[in-house]
């Protein structure tokens, strides 16, 4: 096949894939298989940007960074729902809608509301050509690209997928869509994803994310949507418009989006009356908390098209649906006493043990209590009666407590000197909110919690390895340190066993080494040695390093050895490195015990060099002259400014030194670099200085 041939092919059976995976759960290949041939249509279309496809896959994984974004009007207003908390209030609602249409029959349509931001995604001729936020209603911003690394939203729409839902209405066939259309749905966070990026954040020290609906909303205004795919967002669709009456009912269009490819939650339902609403309501009072996502109502709208022309509109929301809210969920309970839990990096954190309580359908026994500050906030005692909520009606929290039930038996909460799980004298860094425990080698927890780290996909990616197997290794004194994997033999692991007792459930599970186990635990540790340098670095469990801040270092420095022999300055020079970061990398690489172990990872054949981007060459008009930037620039990422000085023969430093002949300076620049760069006499220029100096 000809490179063209060879995009379309390896384009068709990427987007194949991830269907069958996003939409049927069902994986067609591993994903090692499916990174190997992402990266392959990498590579062919940066050679061959002229055959790249409009649904190409890679546009899932982002990249592409946004100075601003441009507002857009909607073809068709996105009104907001009137919204009530009481039963009284629909049966009145559906009084209006027996009177707006005469007597008619008619039907509704119930859907959960969902708890996110609202989307307006558009296609032309079947290819997602414009997504973008709900804004006023009239106008919003166009987000297009970080919609495109939603895997559950169509790129393009194609032939072969068929229905779900058990309505028995068919749906159109794809030749019969509009040239143009648009289909609305709600843009959201998964609960999974929620939860596994703040136990990131929180093993990194980074502050924890406040709830799903706010990190989805954050997230979709990101400018780097490359950030934006690593968050996993997800969308479900349930509206779909056009100039075009292709349909008669909203069931018809929910039957034929999920037909069409895009994800329709399958939990709506068509009632015939009100009653029937109601009995949906309470249905899902408590259901809903077994779904992936927040919920907080029910929305109902009348089914039939024309019959929604006929109710109309008010001056902002439709008079033929409504928003049903339910009540925020609460409880009270007594804190009975509270559990010190050290996570990776040694932080402390207090968690709550609560007389059981019924709550949003699930028993809660613990609710995270987060750290001192929270304590010193809340003015919560031992033994206090205190309130529990759950965080996005899904994380259970303690909101506050019920003076009028303090008693004598309430005492103050003494907070640990020393690591419970150690016994090493606890420290707090100040203005930081955690307590933390130094003693890093030591210290039980935090040596499994690093391991942990050092595995996940992110990381080394070594499959095969759950908590109970590298709990059972270091107890059988097998592994001390990661680096200990990569001396493990089959020898060493075949046969052996232990019991465990599972806490939530009191029964035990015993984890066991068979042969078909531990030639699986080989053959990833052996792949893991090819994982990116950037997953290292991120896997040696820095504090405060995430995935991007290695990302980030890897990209500046390309190599183990200049991370490592990095000064402060140096590191500040790296775009959104802080002194906090900064700090940490080079107290972590000055411990010995750490060199060492980064040393013995060298040895067992891990990735320490980034991958070399190729620069274009552009001209020569920057050659012999030296660069560093600071602040932000209307019409250059930071990675596409270092991209056009290295294309003209510029070369960029790492900090401000006499050696630097141009200081670039932007909006928000950073005061000690402009600072030190006057007392260097360094030359200081705009952004339109530097463009002047480019020969394209």
């Amino acid at each position: 096949m000809n490179p063209e041939e060879q995009i379309i092919d390896l384009t068709n059976r990427l987007n194949q894939y991830n269907f069958q995976y996003y939409q049927n759960s069902i994986s067609e290949v591993d994903d090692f298989t499916f990174d190997k041939l992402l990266a392959d249509l990498t590579a062919l279309e940066n050679q061959y940007p002229e055959f790249r496809q409009p649904d190409s896959p890679t546009a899932r994984v982002g990249g592409t960074i946004s100075k601003e974004f441009k507002t857009v009007y909607h073809r068709f207003p996105m009104l907001s729902l009137g919204n009530t908390y009481s039963e009284e209030d629909l049966i009145e609602f559906d009084k209006r809608v027996q009177k707006g249409l005469n007597g008619q029959t008619y039907e509704y349509i119930c859907e959960l509301k969902f708890d996110g931001v609202a989307l307006s995604l558009t296609y032309e001729n079947g290819v997602l050509v414009q997504g973008a936020t709900r804004g006023d209603g009239v106008r919003g911003d166009d987000i297009t690209n970080n919609i495109r690394t939603i895997r559950t939203v169509p790129l393009r729409i194609g032939a072969g997928h068929k229905a779900t839902h058990t309505q028995p209405e068919s749906a159109p066939a794809v030749a019969a869509l509009p040239a143009l259309f648009e289909v609305r749905g709600e843009g959201f966070l998964p609960l999974a994803e929620f939860d596994r990026i703040n136990k990131e954040r929180e093993d990194i020290g980074e502050p924890l994310l406040a709830n799903p609906r706010n990190a989805a909303s954050g997230t979709f205004k990101q400018q780097d949507s490359g950030a934006v795919a690593k968050r996993r967002l997800d969308c479900y669709l349930y509206s779909f418009l056009s100039d075009t009456d292709i349909f008669q009912t909203h069931e018809e269009s929910l039957v034929a989006m999920n037909a069409w490819g895009f994800n329709v939650s399958p939990t709506w339902r068509k009632c015939t009356d009100i009653q029937e609403v109601m009995a949906y309501i309470n249905e899902w009072e408590t259901k809903r908390f077994d779904l992936p996502l927040g919920t907080d109502g029910i929305v109902i709208k009348v089914n039939r098209y024309d019959q929604q022309r006929d109710l109309g509109y008010t001056a902002k929301s439709p008079r033929w649906a409504i928003a049903f809210k339910y009540k925020a969920m609460a409880a009270s309970t007594e804190l009975n006493g509270i559990q010190y839990q050290v996570g990776r990096t040694g932080a402390v954190t207090p968690v709550a043990l609560l007389t059981p309580v019924l709550l949003a359908g699930t028993i809660v026994k613990r609710a995270s209590l987060h750290n001192a500050n929270e304590i010193e906030r809340l003015g919560v005692m031992m033994h206090d009666t205190v309130f529990v909520e759950k965080g996005g009606e899904i994380i259970p929290k303690i909101t506050g407590v019920d003076l009028n039930r303090r008693t004598d038996k309430s005492q103050p909460i003494v907070y640990p000197t020393t690591c419970p799980a150690c016994g090493t004298a606890l420290v707090r860094k100040e203005g930081e909110a955690h307590f933390y425990c130094p003693n890093e080698q030591g210290c039980p927890p935090q040596r499994q919690a690093r391991f942990e780290h050092f595995i996940q996909r992110r990381a080394m990616n070594i499959e095969s390895l759950g908590e109970g197997k590298i709990e059972l290794l270091i107890d059988r004194g097998l592994v001390q340190t990661p680096a200990d994997l990569y001396d493990l033999k089959a020898t060493d692991l075949l046969g052996i066993e232990k019991v465990f007792l599972v806490e939530e459930t009191g029964k035990k599970r015993v984890v066991s080494f068979r042969e078909k186990t531990v030639e699986n635990i080989l053959t990833a540790i052996e792949r893991s040695k090819s994982q990116p340098f950037a997953n290292v670095l991120f896997g040696l469990g820095i504090r405060y390093v995430g995935n991007t801040t290695a990302e980030k270092l890897v990209d500046y420095f390309g190599s183990m050895d200049a991370i490592m022999n990095a000064t402060q300055e140096q590191l500040l020079a790296v775009p959104d490195t802080g002194p906090r970061i900064a700090e940490s990398v080079v107290a972590w690489f000055g411990d010995t015990a750490n060199q060492e172990f980064v040393e013995r990872l060298r040895a067992a054949g891990l990735q320490f060099v980034g991958e070399k981007k190729v620069v274009e060459q552009e001209g020569d008009s920057l050659t012999g002259k030296t660069f560093l930037y600071t602040g932000t620039f209307a019409n250059f990422s930071r990675e596409e400014l270092e991209s056009r000085i290295e294309a003209n023969g510029g070369k960029l430093l790492s900090g401000i030194s006499k050696k630097l002949n141009y200081l670039i300076v932007g909006e928000n620049a950073g005061p000690s670099k402009v600072e030190k760069a006057k007392k260097l006499n360094v030359p200081m220029i705009g952004e339109d200085e530097f463009m002047a100096m480019l020969v394209v």
